[in-house]
């Protein structure tokens, strides 16, 4: 694999040899600096993929993109429906310009193109340009950037501000330019360094493979084992050293009782390093039927330490639980020394039982003339293999009649292979998904001595060489150089180096990550080190890499991280393919350091839909621990780059003393999923079929003077300048209903607009022939809608981004009651300008414009609240982009917490205002302005009121706190106390609050305990509710 670096090194520097190694350090820094920008990302927070099918107009991206068939055609029929206003000379004029700007929603760097990598800034909604691709687009199609927002959810909120942009080519670009010159479009495309191997697996500069983790469990005692059942429920089980056995849903949370407690049997002890312990199961190929689990321990028996595999039967009440009194032990074997244990369980594709036993221990293989390995009268240092169907009347086990030494005089008949040392970990190749190659292959990573590690490939009867060879070299010479030893090399071998105890992995065979496919994945304990092996088909060898962590900006994906504990203990593979591994902090069985990670390739993913799955139903009796990472989620990173938008200094509600507004970290929703399949329309009209009403109305225009930018402008203020907001002229009114300006040389206006007149009027012939049928089609409309002026949030040059106020209801006028004293003509300013519905700022992060009234305008009536249906359907809900938030973060740490039983327990009650009885977990916004559906959320608890942290808290616990205020739901959650900080004299009660959405309050949701927390009031949460 080739590495894509991001070059940024002149030539002409590279060139001269003689620089001193100081400046060609200061370049490596650098480009690895700018290694981290190289970050193809979709607008869903994902990384891009290959459609299952060539996309129809977004072409170029058919091979590599964010789009699939089904968006692909979203996207053609918005194509087709803007490209409907124009004639045949508007269609080839700016048709190129509207597919490609909606395109870019399939670019790989879609996320960049929209700012959607920083979550503490607005997405954009337009792609960045590049500016001369700009000056283009004005010059040539600037009033398509009406019909281009027009299927927003508000399109009469840009009416005004693209009537502005549109005549003004500096202000048009500065909206819509990428000041990145690299990833502005359509620069991202011709950029060769960024396109490089896009969409395979990364490499550092050293060429090192750069992959990212997703924390899965934690809080484990030595995790030494995972296996899953292989019948459909997609759970896993967990075993620690201490002879836990634990289970796992496939929602991550985790059954708290034990699937199996083997702690009073187990031989083992908190010492670091101990290898003695539970340290196996499997479960039977057939668990549905057979209900049959085998387990491989240390015991000590009359103080002889001794290896026992067991056999246990699932119960028969419980199909999450063994049967403990139903053990029955398979096989023996006695341990000279307390090292060396092996400890490997696995079913073959054969059906049969393998088990993976160490050489006994001590240092060298010291036992006898050959050492145990080489000597096949015993089961140290062997892999058996046996058959333990059919068993319950009988033997424990059979022998397999093909074993290969059944008929040798003293070989032990159970074994399969031996020559190894200390096997730990094997695995059994699932084969390519799509020809099967290589499936049943055995693969087993056997530490060494002192000098080397080695991978195996284990086959019938083969012997590994242990102790006449360690890896490729000799380490007892005499019987290295014996002609008949035939051992059977390893696949890989490293010095130590690079680690000094091998943890065998897996062939990668998973569906959500096809780059990793065939790529054996494994690591060292000692070193901490990930590592990989590819095989060359051809040749049969195999190819080394390291494996590293991504960068930051690599690895910003949601719920990602990029760190692991450093003790690899084990490897494993789900139900569906996808690998983990096993780590922990401190070697020690009785250490709550254990984590399990599940290994991500943030280059790829597969297309949507191609990998989904649907776990079959458990039956669970007792309580589910839910599952809550403590690692710090790299997208979750504070940005080192974008600063984080700040606001004037505010007051607190709850004390006098001023403080600084704390920055506001903005949850941006996702893009909308389209549930519904849409059909592709045929080719838009031609010019001989055009509509008829569009040829019309571009006969009967005739000349008139187009008033400029500031003309509109002056109008604008006008408006704004009253404190009652009207109902303001659209687009093409604006336009139209001014008489012409006087102008400076610069094109600037100077005169201000006068009265409407009834005369006709004229367009001026330098505009695009097409202007009249775009502003047509926009104003038809929203001709009916009222427009309120709001100022564009800039970010860096980086404009047309969504609002920070994620309330994103349409703003339509509010229906009121019709009053005597009023003329119907002005309700709508009096509901607009009331204190129930203020006007909405397009940013909470920027200054109030003057025209901002939160006051409610002096009436002689009370305005009625409109009644607002919010509850969208499932199908609706991925289409609502302006409600949902960006990330849907889940956490959890193994914790239950329990609800108070009994009469009474844990209601406590005061008295509110007018008398009311305060319940347990009554909540309540406090704001400055004193807003009855917006403020900080404080929740009644043990007789006092108290915040809440907003780690976790999503809108589905906004959605709790809003409707026991009467509300239908959270319309916003807003962190970072952008709703106002408590004082330090209230008390943080929740923390990690994590809502289902259903729950009565927020005690009823899986949190932390009252009072404990690690946040302070600069996090404290507040909500907008309607």
């Amino acid at each position: 694999m080739t590495p894509q670096i991001c070059n940024l090194a002149p030539q002409c520097i590279l060139q001269h040899t003689s620089l001193p190694y100081l400046l060609l350090s200061v370049l490596l820094l650098l480009r690895q600096a700018w290694w981290g920008s190289c970050h193809p990302q979709c607008l869903d927070f994902k990384p891009p993929f290959e459609p299952r099918q060539p996309l129809a107009l977004c072409k170029e991206y058919s091979k590599f993109g964010c789009c699939d068939l089904e968006k692909d055609g979203e996207l053609l029929l918005k194509f087709y429906s803007i490209m409907e206003n124009f004639d045949h000379s508007g269609y080839v004029t700016c048709g190129k310009y509207i597919r490609s700007l909606l395109c870019q929603e399939c670019s790989p760097y879609a996320a960049h193109l929209y700012d959607a990598e920083d979550a503490n800034t607005p997405i954009r909604m337009m792609p960045g340009l590049c500016g001369d691709y700009c000056t283009d687009y004005w010059h040539q199609c600037r009033y398509t950037l009406s019909l281009l927002l027009e299927n927003r959810e508000n399109p009469h909120q840009f009416a005004n501000l693209t009537a502005t942009l549109e005549e003004d080519r500096g202000r048009f670009c500065d909206y819509l330019e990428l000041k990145d010159k690299q990833y502005c479009y359509p620069n991202v495309l011709t950029n060769t360094e960024l396109n490089a191997n896009l969409g395979s697996v990364r490499e550092s500069p050293k060429g090192c493979l750069e992959l990212c983790l997703q924390e899965v469990a934690n809080g484990l005692r030595n995790p030494v084992a995972m296996i899953h059942a292989d019948d459909g429920t997609h759970r896993f089980f967990v075993a620690e050293q201490l002879g836990y056995v634990w289970v796992y849903l496939a929602n991550g949370s985790r059954i708290d009782r034990p699937f199996l407690n083997l702690t009073r049997a187990v031989l083992t002890s908190p010492w670091n390093g101990d290898e003695r312990g539970f340290l196996c199961l499997a479960l039977h190929p057939r668990f549905t039927t057979v209900r049959k689990a085998y387990v491989y321990y240390s015991v000590s028996v009359k103080k002889e330490e001794r290896i026992r595999i067991s056999e246990f039967t699932l119960s028969a009440h419980d199909e999450n639980q063994l049967d403990h009194s139903s053990e029955r032990t398979i096989l023996e074997v006695v341990e000279p020394a307390s090292n060396h244990n092996g400890g490997q369980l696995l079913f073959g594709h054969d059906g049969y039982l393998y088990i993976f036993i160490g050489d006994g221990g001590r240092a060298g293989d010291p036992f006898g003339k050959f050492g145990n390995s080489q000597n096949k009268s015993t089961h140290l240092g062997k892999a058996l293999r046996i058959d333990v169907d059919n068993n319950d009347d009988g033997a424990p086990y059979s022998i397999p009649s093909d074993n290969p030494f059944l008929g040798e005089k003293e070989a032990k008949p159970e074994i399969y292979a031996y020559g190894v040392r200390n096997m730990w970990r094997c695995s059994i190749d699932r084969g390519d998904t799509a020809t099967g190659r290589g499936r049943g292959r055995m693969f087993c990573g056997d530490v060494g001595q002192n000098k080397y590690e080695e991978v195996d490939l284990i086959v019938k009867g083969g012997n590994y060489g242990w102790r006449a060879k360690e890896g490729f070299s000799c380490y007892d010479r005499k019987l290295c150089q014996n002609s008949s030893l035939d051992d059977v090399l390893p696949i890989f071998a490293y010095p130590h180096k690079l680690g000094k105890s091998v943890t065998g992995g897996y062939i990668y065979r998973g569906c959500q990550m096809p780059n990793l496919n065939g790529l054996y994945i494994f690591g060292d304990f000692m070193s901490g080190r990930l590592m990989s092996l590819k095989e060359n088909v051809t040749t049969g060898e195999w190819q080394y890499n390291e494996i590293c962590m991504g960068a930051d900006q690599t690895c910003r994906f949601p719920k990602l991280i990029n760190s692991y504990y450093k003790y690899i203990i084990s490897f494993a593979e789900d139900e569906a393919g996808e690998l983990y591994f096993l780590a922990t902090g401190a070697p020690s069985a009785t250490a709550r350091a254990g984590v399990i990670y599940k290994i991500i390739d943030p280059s790829r993913r597969a297309p949507p839909g191609k990998c989904s799955i649907k776990p079959t139903h458990v039956n669970v009796k007792g309580k589910l621990i839910h599952f809550y990472p403590k690692e710090e989620f790299v997208i979750n990173k504070k940005p080192t780059t974008t600063p984080v938008p700040t606001t004037t200094t505010r007051r607190s509600t709850t004390t006098t003393k001023k403080s600084p507004r704390k920055p506001i970290i903005i949850i941006k929703p996702p893009m909308p999923t389209r549930k519904t399949k849409t059909q592709l329309p045929p080719p838009p009209p031609t010019t001989a079929t055009r509509k008829p009403t569009m040829q019309t109305t571009r006969k009967t225009t005739t000349k008139a003077t187009s008033p400029t930018a500031s003309t509109i402008k002056a109008t604008i203020k006008t408006a704004a300048a009253t404190i009652k907001p009207t109902t303001l002229p659209t687009t093409v009114q604006l336009a139209m209903e001014t008489t012409p300006a006087t102008t400076t040389p610069t094109g600037r206006a100077t005169g201000a607009p006068v009265s409407q007149t009834s005369s006709t009027h004229h367009v001026t012939p330098n505009l695009n022939g097409y202007r009249t049928t775009v502003m047509t089609a926009v104003s038809a409309k929203i001709a009916q809608t009222s427009i309120i002026i709001t100022s564009p949030t800039r970010r860096h040059g980086r404009p047309l981004q969504y609002s920070l106020s994620t309330t994103f209801q349409p703003l339509t006028s509010p229906q009121v009651r019709p009053s005597p004293s009023i003329p119907s003509s002005k309700q709508t300013q009096v509901a607009l300008g009331s204190t129930r519905y203020p006007e909405r700022p397009a940013s909470w992060a920027t200054p109030r414009p003057p025209h901002w009234n939160l006051k409610p305008t002096a009436t002689s009536y009370k305005p009625q609240r409109t009644p607002v249906n919010t509850t969208m359907s499932k199908a609706q809900g991925g289409e609502k982009l302006w409600l949902r938030q960006k990330l849907g973060t889940t956490g959890e740490g193994n914790q239950v917490y329990k609800r108070p039983r009994g009469r009474g327990r844990g209601h406590v009650y005061v008295r509110g205002r007018g008398g009311r009885k305060l319940r347990a977990g009554s909540v309540r916004l406090v704001s400055t302005g004193g807003l009855s559906d917006r403020g900080r959320v404080e929740i009644f608890i043990r007789g006092e009121w108290g915040t809440v942290c907003d780690d976790l808290f999503t809108s589905k616990a906004g959605t709790v706190v809003c409707r026991q205020l009467g509300f239908t739901t959270a319309l916003a959650v807003m962190k970072r106390a952008a709703l106002g900080e408590a004082d330090s004299s209230v008390r943080i009660m929740l923390d990690d609050v994590e809502c289902e959405g259903g729950e009565r309050s927020l005690l009823e949701c899986k949190r932390s305990k009252v009072g404990k927390h690690n946040c302070s009031h600069g996090e404290d949460v507040g909500v907008i509710c309607g």
